[in-house]
């Protein structure tokens, strides 16, 4: 009688336990996927900001004239995939869970660079160089 009822309490704790790993299990995988998207999010609005603060201060070097200049800092994302300047678009490759992203932003002036990729794509802090010239903004950075 006394192994039998050893043998409910091992089998009872063993159906509990399965029970909690079965209910773990799938919020594990909630919690994973919900992070993800947000990380995803986060780099994109990231790399948005870095964009629009690129062609905001090309517009005022070049509006200000020859021989203006200006250094930004930012700091570039391990997940930029590629980056490009086709005259007044910048646009960056963001690599997500979903595949890779574009971030294009448009500026009202031309952009130009003698540098390939037209922007560092490794992450890291970089100074970014911008010089008003006679056909738009050239860019370069170190």
């Amino acid at each position: 009688m006394k192994e039998q009822k050893s043998s409910q309490v091992s089998v009872e704790y063993m159906l509990i336990m399965g029970f909690v790993v079965i209910m773990t299990v799938p919020l594990l995988v909630l919690y994973y996927t919900y992070t993800q998207g947000a990380s995803d999010e986060i780099i994109t609005s990231q790399v948005n900001q870095i964009s629009r603060k690129i062609v905001d201060a090309a517009e005022s070097v070049y509006f200000l004239g020859i021989p203006s200049q200006t250094t930004i800092k930012v700091y570039m994302p391990k997940q930029i995939a590629g980056a490009s300047i086709d005259k007044r678009e910048l646009v960056l490759n963001v690599s997500t869970k979903g595949g890779i992203s574009e971030i294009v932003m448009v500026s009202s002036v031309n952009l130009t660079s003698d540098l390939n990729p037209p922007l560092p794509i490794k992450q890291g802090l970089y100074s970014i160089n911008l010089n008003a010239t006679a056909e738009g903004v050239r860019i370069s950075y170190k």
